[in-house]
C-alpha cells in the first residue's frame, strides 16, 4: 500500500520533454500541492527550453533524475524500450513512479516491477487516459442497451507522408505495435475482461535500420465470455484516409462509432451518442495521481490490468512471428501455440 506523503509539496522530476512532458509539467505546476524540480531529456536545446518555459532546472541523464535527493515522484515520458529500466531505477531510489504505457516491452519485467513497488511501498502508476477519454466513457456507459456482447471491431488508421524517422516508427524503440500502442488492446481487456486466445498478422514496410515507413497489424481476441474481437492498427506511408472507428455488436443492439460520432442501433431505431472530447486527459491522470499521493483517493487503473493487456499484446506479438494462435491461461501465467490454422 502507498504511503501518502504529508510533506508538501510533492517535488517531482520529469524523463521526457515531449508533448505528455509538457502536459504534465503544466499540471504540476499549476497545483500548489506539487513541484516540479528537474527534467531531463534527449536533445540538449529542446531541453533547456523546456525547463525554461515551466520554471525548472535540467539534470544530465535519466539516471541523475532518478538518484535526485529531493525527488519524491518520477514521471517517464520517453521511448517505450526504457520505461522499465527507468522505473526499477527509480524505486530502487525510493521514488514515486508514473510512466507512460506500456509500463515495460516485456511483461516479465513488468511484473518484477510491480514486486518491486509493493516491496517498497511505492506507487507505481501506469498511465492509461484512453480509460478517462470520451469515447470509453460513451462505450461503457452503453454496453448495457445492447444485451450480450458477441463481436466488437476496432479500427485505427494514421497515415503519415512522409513517415518520420522517429522512435514510433523504430521497432526496437518503439516496440511490437500492439505493445507500443497498449491502449488499442487495453479498450477490450477493461470492457470485456479475460482473453481466452489470440491471433495477429503483422507486416512492416522497412526502411533500414529497425525504422520502417510504414506497419499494419491486425489482432483477432477471443475472450473467455465468448465475444470475438478484431483489432487494426495501421499507421505510415501506406495508408490515405484517417480512421477510428470502434463498434459493438450485441445480442439487442450495435453501438457504433466512427471518429467523435456514436449511434446505438436497435432495429430501424439509430439513437445518437454523445462522445466528449480528449482535451485534457494527462492533465486530469497528473491530477489523480497528486491526489492519491496526498488523500489516497483510489486510481482509475490499476498496474496489474495494465500487466495483464501487456501479456495479451505480447501474445500478439509471438503470434504475428509463429503464425500461429496463441491460447492464454486465465492467469496468463503460461501460454501454448494451437496449430497453424487452428480456429480461435
Amino acid at each position: 500500500m502507498t504511503k501518502s506523503i504529508t510533506d508538501l509539496p510533492i517535488k517531482a522530476g520529469i524523463v521526457g520533454t515531449g508533448f505528455a512532458a509538457k502536459l504534465r509539467a503544466q499540471t504540476l505546476q499549476a497545483d500548489s500541492r506539487s513541484h516540479l524540480v528537474a527534467v531531463c531529456g534527449h536533445t540538449p536545446a529542446k531541453t533547456q527550453v523546456f525547463a525554461e518555459t515551466h520554471g525548472t532546472t535540467v539534470v544530465d541523464s535519466w539516471q541523475q533524475l532518478v538518484e535526485h535527493p529531493e525527488l519524491d515522484l518520477v514521471f517517464i515520458s520517453t521511448i517505450n524500450r526504457d520505461h522499465g529500466t527507468i522505473a526499477r531505477a527509480a524505486l530502487n531510489a525510493g521514488k514515486h513512479v508514473v510512466t507512460e504505457y506500456p509500463l515495460s516491452l516485456d511483461p516479465k519485467e513488468a511484473e518484477s516491477l510491480i514486486t518491486l513497488a509493493k516491496a517498497k511501498g511505492k506507487l507505481l502508476h501506469v498511465e492509461h487516459i484512453e480509460l478517462l477519454g470520451g469515447l470509453h466513457q460513451a462505450l461503457r456507459q452503453s454496453l448495457p442497451q445492447i444485451g450480450q456482447p458477441v463481436y466488437a471491431r476496432y479500427v485505427t488508421i494514421a497515415p503519415k507522408h512522409p513517415a518520420p524517422r522517429g522512435w514510433t516508427f523504430n521497432m526496437e524503440l518503439f516496440g511490437f505495435p500492439f505493445i507500443g500502442a497498449l491502449s488499442r488492446i487495453h479498450r477490450f481487456t477493461d470492457l470485456f475482461g479475460e482473453v481466452a486466445s489470440v491471433y495477429c498478422q503483422s507486416q512492416f514496410w522497412d526502411a533500414g535500420d529497425q525504422y520502417f515507413t510504414a506497419c499494419l497489424c491486425n489482432a483477432q481476441l477471443r475472450f473467455t465470455s465468448g465475444l470475438i474481437a478484431d483489432i487494426t492498427y495501421g499507421k505510415g506511408e501506406m495508408f490515405r484516409q484517417r480512421l477510428r472507428n470502434f463498434e459493438v455488436h450485441g445480442d439487442q443492439g450495435t453501438l457504433l462509432f466512427e471518429g467523435d460520432q456514436g449511434n446505438l442501433i436497435k432495429g430501424e431505431e439509430i439513437k445518437p451518442i454523445e462522445v466528449a472530447g480528449r482535451r485534457g486527459l494527462f492533465l486530469k491522470d497528473t491530477a489523480m495521481v497528486i491526489d492519491h499521493l496526498v488523500k489516497g483517493t483510489p486510481l482509475y487503473v490499476s498496474t496489474v490490468a495494465s500487466c495483464y493487456t501487456l501479456k495479451v499484446a505480447d501474445a500478439l506479438r509471438q503470434s504475428a512471428a509463429t503464425g500461429n494462435a496463441i491460447a492464454l491461461s486465465g492467469s496468463l501465467a503460461s501460454s501454448r501455440s494451437v496449430t497453424k490454422g487452428q480456429s480461435l
